[in-house]
Parts: structure tokens; sequence; C-alpha cells
């Protein structure tokens, strides 16, 4: 295995998520009378946000007990999984960048990078975070100035150097566009941390030129407030329409002549495109969660190193994860690339879980030559999970029957 996308967190990363469901609640204290509802708001808000969209209203966290249960169940959650793979990507920000943060909520980018990189937290950057509604914009100020506080020795910097903190009402339009004019100069990082879901729901399942004409104009959105040297990264949950939208993105932003960094592995078509997925009726065992069941670009990790008390929490929501997911794309500097394939060997991002074929075992994979199945040992592929970067030799003229897809062994 060459690296993976999601490595252990390191000691302090996770002495500090270790902290997070207690350090919340210290930031945003609750009465004794109000903590026996928060499972009950944390799973209304769960359905408002999948399900429910339809009843939760365009500023929903602004209503108080929501913005709690947000702040103490979906805040620690998704500062948990940036936090897995926010160190693997080749984030190059320098002194006096700027980084557009769409649909910042509570900062929880921000918060997630000065809690992963310490390698950046001595470096001057101004953050330009947008979101519709003030309340979380607030939240997120106080949450991440105690934050700093906690984990730099009271410097907080969100008041002062090395950090600037701009907080700025407004949203994406849809079919394209902000409600409000970001100023200064172009951004070094713009980014979109699950905040296409919310958007993507208007168009009909079986739209994809109306999701593609979508994917274009946010593209053409996110390069304009990027510099030409800069980086863009949109990460949603790893459900199927996030996964066919962010190949639809991928390939908006490559017309862009922005070309992908993570976690593709080549710059042709993507294999992955959202629809039509080989299925495999011999799934892992039972109480396993199957191979994927549609065409799409995710990954998965376990959770069991997250906070205790977060998991507890989850449970009692009736919303236990024991797992992560997450589709993502993170395109670079505008530049023009070659495309270059057929080489006997292929560098291939795993993909998906593990599963039965024949009397080995296989994994998905993408590849510069397209769809991969790795197949080999279950101990061979417990030792590239996905995410992982993997360098195998492909079968000549071998295709697997089921799929399609071109075969590598691994093992």
């Amino acid at each position: 295995m060459l690296n993976s996308l999601f490595p252990p967190l390191p000691d302090e990363t996770r002495r500090v998520i270790d902290r997070l469901p207690g350090f919340i609640d210290e930031v945003f204290p609750l009465p004794g009378r109000f903590r026996a509802s928060v499972k009950r708001d944390v799973a209304e808000l769960s359905r408002l946000l999948t399900a429910g969209r339809e009843d939760r209203g365009a500023s929903y966290l602004g209503r108080p007990a929501l913005l709690s249960a947000y702040l103490r169940y979906f805040l620690p959650w998704n500062i948990y999984r940036l936090c897995r793979f926010l160190p693997s990507l080749p984030l190059d920000l320098k002194p006096n960048d700027a980084v557009v943060d769409l649909g910042a909520g509570p900062l929880t980018l921000a918060a997630s990078l000065w809690i992963s990189r310490p390698d950046l937290r001595g470096i001057p950057l101004e953050f330009r975070c947008v979101d519709r509604t003030a309340a979380v914009l607030e939240a997120g100020k106080k949450f991440f100035a105690a934050l700093c506080a906690q984990t730099n020795g009271n410097s907080c910097p969100a008041t002062k150097d090395p950090w600037k903190i701009r907080t700025i009402r407004g949203e994406i339009k849809t079919p394209g566009g902000l409600s409000v004019e970001i100023k200064g100069k172009s951004a070094a990082l713009s980014t979109a941390v699950n905040v296409y879901n919310e958007l993507f729901w208007g168009f009909s399942p079986v739209d994809t030129e109306g999701l593609q004409r979508f994917a274009q104009r946010q593209a053409r959105l996110l390069s304009s407030l990027t510099e030409s040297s800069g980086s863009i990264l949109v990460a949603e949950p790893g459900i199927p329409r996030s996964g066919e939208f962010i190949s639809l993105l991928r390939r908006s932003l490559m017309e862009e002549g922005r070309f992908p960094l993570s976690p593709c592995v080549h710059l042709n078509p993507c294999p992955l495109p959202g629809r039509n997925f080989p299925s495999r009726k011999n799934g892992v065992k039972s109480g396993k969660a199957r191979p994927h069941q549609g065409r799409w670009c995710h990954f998965a990790f376990d959770t069991e190193d997250a906070p205790q008390a977060l998991h507890k929490l989850s449970a009692a929501a009736g919303i236990p994860k024991e797992r992560a997911v997450l589709s993502f794309i993170l395109s670079g500097p505008v530049t023009a690339k070659e495309v270059k394939t057929n080489r006997p060997s292929a560098k291939i991002r795993i993909i998906s879980d593990a599963f039965r074929v024949g009397n080995e075992f296989g994994r998905y994979g993408c590849s510069e030559r397209g769809l991969v199945l790795v197949r080999g040992s279950k101990n061979d592929l417990e030792s590239s999970p996905s995410g992982a970067l993997e360098e195998l030799p492909l079968l000549n003229d071998m295709k697997d029957e089921k799929s399609g897809a071109l075969i590598a062994n691994k093992g």
C-alpha cells in the first residue's frame, strides 16, 4: 500500500477530538432541564437533514433547539470526519493566503484544519466563512475562539494573527452565483463542505443533464473565487446522489482547467459516475455492509476511535455511527495536462468494501484505465482499506465478467 486517505489520528489530534463533546458543552452550556431533550432534538434534526428536507425551512439552524443539537452531534462528527482525511490532502497554503469556505456553518472546516494541521497554525491566513444563518456563524466564532485558546496557550487567532476569521452572511444561489460579494484577493483554497447535498435535491433522479448544468455553474463559481494557482475542495456525505454530483463537478472543474489532485489517480473520465455500478449477490457475511449497490465514488472508514461520549449520544438518538462515509474532490491549479493511458501497471485508488469472488476476495478500485477489480486473499485485501492507493500490474486482456472491470491481483 502506497498511502491511505484516512491515516490513523495522530496523538495530539486524538486528544483534542476526544475532548470535543465535553468541550462543546463547556462553550455552549445547557441547563439541566433541557438535557433530556438533546437526543430527541438530534433525532429530529437528523430527520430534517434526510427524509424531512421539505419540512426544515431555509434557516433551520436559527432555531435554538436545532442549533444546540447540531453543535453537540453534527459538529463533532463532521470535525472527526474531516480530521481523518485533511492531513492526507496536498494543501499548499502560504503566509497571507485566503481561504473561502462556502456554507461554513459553525466554522467546521476552519476548526478541523486547526485541529488536524498544526503545521498551519503559525501561518497567517484569512478565512472568509460564508453561511446564510447568522446564529450558526456566531456560534462558530465563539467555538473557534475557545478551541484556539485551549490548544494554543490562550492565543486566539479568531481575533488576531496568525488566522483572521471573517464571517459573511450569504448563500449559494440556485442555479449559480452567490447572494453576497466576497471582497479581497482570490482564495488560495476554496471549499464547500456538506453544502451541495442541500441544493441538488430539486433535480429529478433521472435529470442528469440538469444536475450537470448545476455542477458546471458551481465549478465556474468556485473557480472564480480561487486564484489560478489555488485549489478547490468539495466534500459531501457519501450517498449515491453526492457521488454522482462529485463526478459531474470533477468533469466541470476539468473543463475549467482544474484537474483533480485527490482522491483521483488519473485525468480520464470518471469510471464511477453514479449509475449502474456492478453489484454482487454474494456480499460479505451477515451483519456486515454489502459492497456498493450503485455506481458512485465514496469512501468509508470505521469510527471506533471517535469519542465514546459521541457514540453514546448517537446511540441514544437512534442514529449510531459505526462508519463514516464521504465523497469528495480536491482540484488543483489551472493548468494543461496530458492524459496518459495503457501502461502495464496502474495506480489504483481502492473504493469498495471487500466481497467474495469465488475462492478469493475482491475490492473495486479506480484507475487511469478505468474500473479495476483487485483480487486476493482476505488478509491481502484487509491491508488495502477504502481509500488506500496501490500500484499493481493489470492482467492482460482479462476483465471481470460481472462488472467489466479490469483485473489486478494483490499478494
